[in-house]
């Protein structure tokens, strides 16, 4: 079982099993949530940007540019 020692200023390494495992790197952030019955997750804050490919898509819709997403928040946000 993975373990990790916590330092005088409450920092601590999560171990390589314990980040490959989660998929985190290097200035990820992990969110530790404590459950009903008292024991701990750990769990990546955000989720790789892959995975929200095609979340808002909708069947049969054009993809838009990112030129023309400028020109809607130009738009809507009353610039020229």
């Amino acid at each position: 079982m993975p373990s990790s020692t916590i330092t005088a200023k409450g920092q601590t390494t999560i171990p390589k099993v314990i980040r490959e495992h989660l998929g985190v790197d290097i200035g990820d952030r992990v969110d530790f949530v404590i459950q009903p019955d008292g024991t701990i997750v750990i769990e990546p804050a955000v989720g790789q940007v892959g995975a929200l490919k095609g979340l808002l898509a909708k069947k049969g819709q054009r993809p838009v540019s990112v030129d023309a997403m400028h020109e809607a928040i130009r738009k809507r946000a009353g610039g020229p």
